[in-house]
């Protein structure tokens, strides 16, 4: 058996028996990452249906500010946040650069845009369909967006999930204010980046199965939402 066969088996066997080393950076990886997707979600939706249905000055500027920002540069974020959660930076006391909170706030700061652009989308669309309606029934700007918020959950779940996978897949970031700490800061994709420059591809194969899997769930969930709301909801 060649070397590459024999990782792909050793790796298949550590992702069988629960390894406890693998376990653990998964288990930090979905820990942080589904904290930062709160985060990003109490966020950006509200921010998304907000500019959707408000009528400002500059809004259009908003929205391609919001839309660029999908396109953020991990690695700046992370330069930022590790600027901003230094010693001598303005959170420095803090004491947060290389904990999992540090690796929380860069990816919050990353998939804020992707859900507040994606959200705004759709609420944009259903405030199109139904805009007189709620006028009509004198609704201010704001209940206008909590209720597009409700009715469009389903669609803005997709959206939510679209930030999610972006935050598991995240490395640049997180690489720079976690520092891939073994323990304390090592999530799935660090350790894939690591194991690979060691040569240690068992931990790396094994970790990459996981995060295809995962990947490949979030979007079958999105799929099977949006499926189940066009049955149920037309």
């Amino acid at each position: 058996m060649d070397t590459l066969s024999q990782s792909f088996v050793t790796a298949l066997a550590l992702v069988a028996s629960f390894d406890r080393e693998l376990s653990a950076i998964v288990l930090l990886s979905l820990k942080v990452s589904l904290t930062a997707v709160l985060i990003a979600t109490a966020v950006g939706l509200p921010l998304g249906a907000a500019i959707a249905v408000g009528r400002f000055r500059g809004q259009q500027t908003l929205t391609v500010i919001l839309n660029g920002l999908m396109g953020l540069p991990p690695v700046v974020v992370g330069l930022l946040v590790y600027l901003l959660l230094s010693r001598s930076g303005p959170l420095g006391e803090a004491d947060l650069l290389f904990t999992p909170t540090a690796m929380i706030v860069a990816q919050a700061i990353l998939i804020t845009p992707i859900i507040a652009s994606l959200g705004r989308q759709v609420v944009e669309d259903a405030w199109r369909e139904h805009k007189e309606q709620l006028r009509s029934l004198g609704a201010s700007d704001w209940r206008a967006a909590l209720t597009l918020l409700w009715d469009t959950r389903f669609s803005l779940f997709t959206a939510v999930l679209a930030g999610l996978g972006r935050a598991a897949a995240e490395v640049g970031a997180v690489m720079i204010v976690g520092g891939n700490i073994d323990g304390v800061t090592r999530v799935m994709t660090t350790t894939i980046a690591l194991e690979t420059s060691k040569g240690d591809l068992p931990l790396a194969l094994a970790l990459g199965l996981i995060l295809i899997a995962l990947v490949l769930l979030l979007n079958a969930a999105a799929y099977m939402t949006r499926q189940w709301a066009a049955r149920h909801y037309g």
